[in-house]
């Protein structure tokens, strides 16, 4: 059973009674007819190879509250696109794919690129970006839920208890972001625990208390790929581009909405996925070029915020960071000995130097750099610019489902 205790300046909704799937979709089928609700799922065809998808595919033949799944699918060929319709045909939903590798959401990308609105490389920024205009321009859902395609450990639950917080009406939250225990026989979350976590205690103890920093302290797990909204969100928002992406979106969300009208909610009792390779000589692979981003994606937001750094700052973060998350594996060390799990202090202290050199590279690419590679654009500033830009992508959707 979890603990009921509130931390930060966001609601955190525990899951401290295990069970209640039926009373939950009861409920969100009753308030789906008020707020329909679009599920997005970013994935590449590799993922309908893998053993996750397929377990995700059954649950969600058994959810009977979702109006939409919109399918945004990468690193797809022809043959491999028709695949992985065919592996979900049958859904009682209305399923959509998008298809990003087609001739004809190319054109579309293209015609952003000659109007200024640059939207930047593959990847699951810009996939999960134009899902949101789908929805958007469909106009058929007014609730948002997005989950990654390789979970181990889907259940239907997962999802229930992450649309229920904005989806009732009664409790009226626009924003809810997903949270869970990484833990097999050993902790994972190497880059929540030992990078995002620590760094953002450094800064706050660098900087002072700013509002920012501690709204981004007060998420259990800020890297989780896990969220639902109320779609006008998808409207305002603007989203990096690489793996600075969750950092980013909270970032839009603290700019855009009350920090009253945010939770997190507990998804299940534990999370299994693909891990990623630490990659420690290399800072355009695995987790180094995830944690490189995410601190260049943090500097930039704080600089917009008003934050002047110098040379100097960043030689007291590199310390200050190295100090927190070496006291951070004295933690987890005892956390684990009292669980009983596996637990490698050598390997956590390689990992925390990897990151202290990732840190270091994001520093030097923000101080070359400041404003680097620009956000997507919201969705409202493409319209503007593109009147009958929504209507050309449900009509491009249309015929790549036909």
């Amino acid at each position: 059973m979890a603990d009921f205790h509130q931390t930060g300046v966001i609601a955190t909704l525990h899951r401290l009674v295990p069970g209640g799937l039926e009373r939950l979709e009861r409920e969100l089928a009753t308030y789906a007819k008020q707020r329909p609700i679009a599920l997005v799922l970013p994935a590449l065809y590799s993922e309908f190879e893998g053993p996750a998808m397929p377990r995700i595919i059954e649950e969600l033949r058994q959810v009977p509250y979702l109006r939409q799944i919109i399918v945004t699918m990468s690193q797809a060929t022809p043959e491999q696109y028709a695949r992985a319709r065919q592996m979900m045909a049958g859904l009682p939903q209305e399923v959509t794919f998008i298809w990003n590798d087609g001739p004809r959401l190319r054109r579309l990308y293209e015609k952003l690129q000659e109007n200024g609105l640059p939207v930047g490389a593959d990847g699951k920024g810009r996939s999960c970006w134009m899902a949101y205009g789908y929805v958007l321009a469909s106009g058929k859902s007014d609730v948002i839920a997005l989950h990654d395609c390789d979970i181990l450990t889907y259940t239907r639950e997962m999802l229930a208890r992450l649309c229920y917080p904005v989806a009732n009406p009664n409790i009226d939250f626009e924003f809810c972001k997903g949270y869970y225990a990484r833990v097999t026989d050993r902790l994972h979350g190497r880059v929540t625990r030992l990078f995002v976590t620590p760094l953002i205690r450094s800064l706050r103890k660098i900087l002072g208390s700013l509002p920012f920093l501690e709204f981004l302290d007060s998420f259990r797990y800020p890297l989780a790929g896990e969220f639902a909204m109320m779609a006008d969100l998808a409207r305002i928002n603007r989203i990096p581009g690489d793996w600075g992406l969750e950092v980013g979106v909270l970032a839009e969300i603290y700019r855009n909405r009350a920090v009253r009208r945010i939770c997190q909610v507990e998804l299940c009792e534990t999370y299994e996925h693909k891990h990623q390779a630490l990659s420690p000589e290399d800072p355009t692979r695995g987790l180094m070029k995830m944690a490189v981003d995410i601190a260049k994606t943090l500097f930039r937001t704080l600089s917009a915020e008003g934050v002047v750094f110098a040379s100097e700052t960043f030689c007291t973060l590199r310390s200050t960071y190295i100090r927190a998350a070496e006291d951070m594996i004295s933690r987890y060390h005892a956390d684990a000995l009292i669980n009983g799990l596996f637990f490698d202090r050598h390997e956590e202290e390689v990992t925390v130097e990897a990151f202290a050199r990732a840190l270091h590279l994001a520093a030097e690419a923000f101080m070359e750099d400041p404003l680097g590679v620009p956000l997507i654009p919201s969705w409202n500033r493409v319209t503007a610019a593109l009147p009958d830009f929504f209507g050309e992508l449900v009509e491009v959707v249309r015929e790549d489902n036909t």
